[in-house]
């Protein structure tokens, strides 16, 4: 190492430092980003502009469009209706299950984030688990690999290959178009459907799931009533219709009629009946906007007047206390309204079941409750010793009307990308703005879905493959492995990349590993005299689909719980999956980038 030059040795000792920031998280990612810019343009790597530059590249603008379009695909309802749909698709046994949700959830994780695809089919899955007496440890983690094997269908599925696109361009080649990696990740969602229905299931646990899981998985789930209008379209159907409807998103646990409680089963819907409801945060405000359903209390003590008042505004969360004289009695006999000058019009509790009319429900301590009223009337219960504090109601309206609207959106910011009618960040960017001007989502709504740490990131990560071939890093890197692997096959070589960068990514972010190790991938591509698109891409496949812990990715966090899982049970299944990938990935990445 005598020989290198000052620039080679500032340029690798860069990358040291945040390689080990990165793996011992010690900082933020974000951070780290920022950092490597610094150092770039203070060490005279790169001069201001050029180590600048990642905040205006491709993949930083297509990761924040993405995170817009994403969040209008959820905030209209559109997620989970495509989620219910899969849901009923399914069929009654394990096999069917998996060889429907599998396939599902990667194309719908190939166009948005994989986190919110998982998040949105965790409750289907639950359910479907419980109507058909599946244990949830069959259907949870085969849903969480199938939602990353879908972001390896599109670059935009996931940032490492935005980041891939951007390094590749910097080496003077051709960037990625949107499916270029397709006929990849489409053999990587068939083989792993196949391993988890043929080996898989078998490796899988038969766990029902810890309490602690379907807790949390539950504390979006709040209790309610709902009254059927007078005239209203649901007046003959069934409560099964009920639960079909996209407009709800609603599960019925019980009915009333007359102040008597009915069976649910065989009945069809009157004018007045109350059906009792569980359903999520959104659609408790949401409901509100419907013509056919009203929300009971609201129509006990507030008559429809006319008058479009935002519910959303008027709406708090207080917890009953340990020890407040409300324990033990029930919602009727507190009578809120008359103590408080509040309506009660919903309830979350961690454990038990809630079966019952909100008025008849004993409160417990711990009791989450969704209270509406002025001013004045939630001032009273904020003083209350009984209440251990008043928050406001994090649930936002969904436009689920538009939901066909943005649908149209994702479709033709995908068509213009894909037909070259408009590069993939003018494409990406023109349909982020679109789901704002059509009322998908607002302005606020959309800033707050751009994950700015990712942003960030991936702005600091990209000049070092600028600063790696300014500085002459590549080149010399280049003859350091040359000397290693020069006398090993494609394949051979393709394979040990695929091994370290899945070991690394346990640590560190798919995004944070490709942008470290896709200039050395470049490098060695060099070394062996072959084109880097395949190398670069194996690099980004890699640090997606590896899938030897639980950590190694965050929909796999959302599962643990629910679906009582330990951890060498990922690696059980995930390790012999992620071979699977690995093959499939190196025998077909030299055919579609050539060799």
């Amino acid at each position: 190492m005598s020989d290198l030059t000052r620039p080679e040795i500032t340029f690798f000792a860069i990358l040291v430092v945040a390689f080990a920031l990165l793996i011992t998280e010690r900082l933020r990612n974000d951070v780290v980003g920022v950092l490597i810019v610094l150092a770039l343009s203070v060490t005279g790597l790169l001069d201001p502009k050029e180590a600048l530059a990642g905040f205006s590249s491709e993949p930083a603008i297509v990761v924040a469009a993405i995170f817009v379009l994403s969040a209008g695909m959820h905030r209209t309802g559109l997620s989970d209706m495509i989620g219910s749909l899969i849901g009923r698709w399914a069929g009654a046994g394990l096999t069917r299950a998996l060889a429907v949700i599998m396939p599902s959830v990667a194309l719908l994780s190939a166009f948005t984030h994989h986190v919110t695809t998982t998040a949105v089919m965790l409750p289907v899955a639950l359910k479907l688990a419980r109507e058909r007496n599946i244990p949830p440890s069959k259907l949870l983690m085969p849903l969480s690999f199938a939602a990353s094997l879908g972001t390896t269908i599109t670059i935009i599925g996931a940032p490492a290959f935005l980041i891939a696109s951007a390094m590749l361009q910097q080496a003077g080649r051709p960037r990625l178009g949107i499916f270029s990696i397709a006929p990849i990740g489409l053999a990587l969602t068939v083989a792993g459907t196949l391993f988890m229905v043929l080996v898989g299931r078998v490796l899988l646990p038969d766990r029902k799931g810890s309490e602690e899981g379907g807790s949390r998985f539950r504390l979006d789930e709040y209790f309610t009533e709902l009254t059927v209008r007078e005239g209203s379209a649901l007046v003959g159907r069934t409560i099964g219709d009920v639960e079909r409807d996209d407009r709800y998103h609603v599960s019925v646990v019980g009915l009333v009629r007359d102040g008597q409680s009915l069976g649910r089963h065989g009945r069809t819907l009157e004018a007045g009946d109350v059906l009792l409801v569980r359903t999520t945060p959104e659609q408790l405000v949401t409901i509100r906007q419907e013509k056919d359903v009203e929300l009971h209390p609201v129509t006990q003590y507030e008559p429809d007047d006319g008058q479009d008042d935002d519910l959303a505004d008027r709406l708090v969360q207080t917890v009953v206390a340990p020890g407040s004289d409300l324990v033990g009695r029930t919602i009727g006999e507190v009578d809120f309204r008359r103590r408080y000058g509040v309506i009660v019009l919903g309830l979350w509790r961690q454990q038990g079941w809630l079966d019952r009319e909100l008025a008849q429900t004993r409160l417990r301590a711990g009791d989450v409750l969704v209270v509406q009223g002025d001013d004045e009337a939630l001032g009273r219960v904020a003083a209350d010793p009984g209440f251990l504090m008043i928050v406001p109601f994090q649930g936002e309206a969904q436009p689920r009307r538009r939901a066909p609207l943005a649908g149209l959106i994702m479709l033709a910011t995908i068509g213009l990308a894909a037909a070259n009618l408009l590069s993939i960040e003018m494409a990406a960017l023109a349909g982020a703005v679109s789901m704002v001007l059509t009322g998908c989502l607002t302005a606020a709504q959309a800033y707050r879905a751009i994950d700015p740490r990712i942003y960030v990131f991936i702005a600091g990560a990209i000049p070092l493959g600028a600063a790696m071939e300014k500085s002459g890093a590549s080149k010399r890197l280049a003859g350091w492995l040359q000397a290693l692997v020069g006398d090993w096959s494609q394949l051979a070589v393709l394979l040990a990349i695929f091994a370290v960068v899945a070991v690394i990514t346990q640590f560190m972010s798919d995004s944070a590993t490709t942008a470290l190790f896709a200039p050395v991938a470049i490098a060695l591509a060099a070394a062996l005299g072959r084109a880097p698109d395949a190398f670069v891409v194996t690099v980004a496949m890699a640090a997606v689909v590896a899938f030897l812990t639980p950590i190694g990715h965050h929909g796999n966090l959302l599962v643990y719980g629910p679906g009582g899982y330990r951890f060498a049970d990922f690696v059980r299944v995930g390790a012999p999956l992620t071979v699977v990938a690995a093959l499939v990935v190196a025998l077909l990445a030299p055919l579609v980038f050539g060799g």
